[in-house]
């Protein structure tokens, strides 16, 4: 179930940034992150269960991750759900609010968490695999409900009234939606079709509110774009999952769009948003279909010309070679580091600001070997990616 829950927090609150809403008229720094942490478990419960005591090498490894970047809004990818929120609960208690390493302890306010659409039986085999049951007849590839779910966390409070889902809204329903065809006709047949979910986890809305200003954080975690066969359904749902931000930002596109309360459309003109997320999509490498990442990329109404950076991915690349040699994104805005024999290190992780908004700086965690934290980098196989955006109230 959906769960809003706001950390009482009087002395322990360490964030970097002052309150947005100290001076009204003031413009306000705000580092926005996404950050695939690949906190998923086998079982379900096991992250919860695991995250009770303070002793989870890789959630420490996460939480100083956070703590030194010290983002005021973060996504958290691939991170168990629970209805009851007690992984999401433990892992601020156990280890965001405990000191790293030295670090100072980091509090989020504010968190959102919602059911996903990974695990969730379909009641059909989905990957004809002759079988109904499987990880992959799931909405979403999922061995249980929930796994590879998503967290936001937030020291802004959040507009709960104004929170969107879309975790139910068909594929079919999306125009000229790429749905994949084999030789002998489509691949899902009609029953599959009517009850298919575009999204693997789902797509969220959730709406900050910072001073008198609302910050519409575009949340989503689009399926890889691969495993798979020849009809490339998983390459085509990424792209059309991708897709679907493009159309929600700009009303003359977003009218067909419905969310899981039955709302049509998107935002309305000029609000301001952030597109954030692992979209298991770089921009030139890797198996994408038809650049997917460019219909963000290259969006009227989203500014995607700072392109977070690390030395730490430029010198992985070199050191690691192999698919990395044949890569046209330049190496330094990678944010996945992979099978080096066959996919590479890849940039995956976007946060994308509406041109509204003015990008000062920003950065991915993933540092050289000489740079401080660089033994952080095995906590996942994913690096925060952030930006910072001035916000005038």
């Amino acid at each position: 179930m959906r769960c809003c829950v706001a950390l009482l927090v009087v002395s322990l609150f360490l964030a970097t940034v002052p309150p947005a809403a100290a001076d009204a008229t003031k413009t306000t720094r705000i580092r926005v992150a996404t950050f695939n942490v690949a906190m998923n478990r086998p079982r379900q419960g096991a992250l919860s269960e695991e995250l009770k005591a303070k002793t989870s090498r890789q959630a420490r490894q996460v939480a100083e991750v956070i703590q030194r970047v010290r983002p005021d809004v973060l996504l958290i990818n691939e991170f168990d759900f629970d209805e009851a929120g007690a992984a999401a609960r433990r892992f601020q208690l156990n280890y965001l609010a405990v000191g790293q390493r030295g670090q100072d302890p980091i509090i989020f306010e504010h968190q959102f968490l919602d059911a996903v659409n990974t695990g969730e039986p379909s009641g059909q085999d989905l990957d004809n695999d002759g079988k109904r049951d499987g990880p992959g007849d799931a909405f979403g590839f999922g061995r249980f409900r929930g796994q590879y779910g998503m967290l936001v966390l937030s020291r802004f409070p959040i507009a709960r009234a104004g929170v969107r889902t879309f975790r139910k809204f068909l594929w079919q329903d999306m125009p000229q939606a790429l749905l994949p065809v084999t030789p002998r006709g489509p691949y899902y047949s009609d029953a599959e079709r009517r009850l298919f979910r575009l999204s693997s986890k789902s797509h969220w809305d959730v709406p900050l509110v910072m001073g008198k200003t609302t910050l519409h954080f575009l949340c989503s975690h689009p399926t890889p774009p691969v495993f798979d066969g020849p009809e490339d359904r998983n390459g085509r749902r990424n792209h059309d999952e991708i897709r679907f931000w493009a159309d929600y930002v700009v009303p003359q596109q977003s009218a067909y769009i419905y969310d899981d309360q039955g709302k049509h459309g998107g935002l309305p003109a000029g609000a301001r948003f952030v597109v954030a997320g692992d979209m298991n999509a770089d921009p030139h490498d890797g198996d994408s279909f038809e650049h997917a990442i460019e219909q963000l990329l290259s969006h009227d109404l989203i500014d995607s010309r700072f392109v977070p950076q690390s030395r730490g991915a430029r010198d992985k690349a070199v050191r690691d070679g192999g698919a990395n040699n044949q890569h046209i994104t330049p190496a330094a805005s990678d944010t996945a580091d992979f099978n080096d024999r066959s996919v590479g290190n890849l940039r995956l992780d976007y946060v994308l600001p509406a041109k509204t908004l003015k990008v000062i700086s920003g950065g991915t965690f993933w540092p050289a070997t000489d740079e401080p934290g660089h033994d952080l980098a095995g906590a996942s196989d994913h690096h925060l990616v952030w930006i910072d955006i001035a916000l005038e109230n």
